[in-house]
């Protein structure tokens, strides 16, 4: 099977050599490409130098028009499976394989949650919190248990790939997604995996930003669901 890792990237080029050589290491069967989300430093020279594929966007357009355009290229180049990966090192080569096995028994899509294994993992109170909002909002609406909805760690399987192709959210995409997933009837599934802290750089995400984050997302969430005829 063809399978594809999509690696978005913005200003990762403290990480992005460390990501590619954990891929190279430990799950060499896949094909990985870097999205260089408009980035100024030297993201996208550091992944050419690695001898990776690089698709240059002209400007920063966001996680959403990231991801779509390695979908969009894993769909032209009919790949069987896409993976998404973050460029910032806290996704673990090591843990695809996770992922990958229910799209083998039937699965569209397939989340990693930092949330289901054993070993938990430690993020702020405040974004503890929103996580838990969101987890208990989008079971309801996804009508199954989902408890790591904003995670970046994906498999998308040919049915999703195809779906993802057409339409892939902008905004806050992790989340939107599983709704768009929902209404077109795909067979989502999630397993526990192992995450890292961030290896270098900080997060954008303050206090604030987090609660403004999870304010739009709901907003963003319930336009969603009175659009009937969305995402066709």
């Amino acid at each position: 099977m063809k399978i594809l890792i999509i690696i978005p990237a913005y200003n990762e080029a403290e990480n992005i050599g460390n990501v590619i050589d954990d891929l190279k290491r430990d799950f060499p069967r896949a094909d990985p490409v870097i999205i260089n989300d408009g980035s100024t430093d030297n993201t996208s020279h550091i992944g050419r130098s690695s001898g990776v594929g690089v698709i240059d966007l002209p400007y920063n357009l966001g996680i959403g028009g990231a991801v779509q355009t390695g979908i969009m290229y894993a769909f032209e180049k009919n790949y069987d499976i896409a993976i998404q990966f973050d460029g910032d090192g806290q996704h673990v080569a090591h843990e695809i394989e996770k992922i990958l096995g229910p799209l083998t028994e039937g699965a569209d899509l397939v989340i990693g949650s930092r949330f289901l294994g054993v070993d938990g993992y430690t993020m702020p109170v405040t974004r503890k919190i929103g996580r838990n909002i969101f987890s208990f909002v989008m079971s309801l609406i996804c009508r199954q248990k989902l408890t790591d909805t904003t995670s970046g760690f994906r498999a998308y399987g040919r049915k999703a790939i195809e779906l993802f192709n057409n339409y892939y959210p902008e905004d806050y995409p992790e989340v939107e997604a599983l709704i768009v997933a929902h209404k077109k009837r795909l067979n989502i599934k999630e397993v526990p995996v192992r995450m890292r802290p961030r290896s270098k750089g900080r997060s954008s995400i303050t206090f604030v930003r987090a609660v403004y984050y999870m304010i739009k997302v709901f907003l963003a969430v319930f336009i969603g669901l009175l659009k009937t005829k969305a995402y066709n």
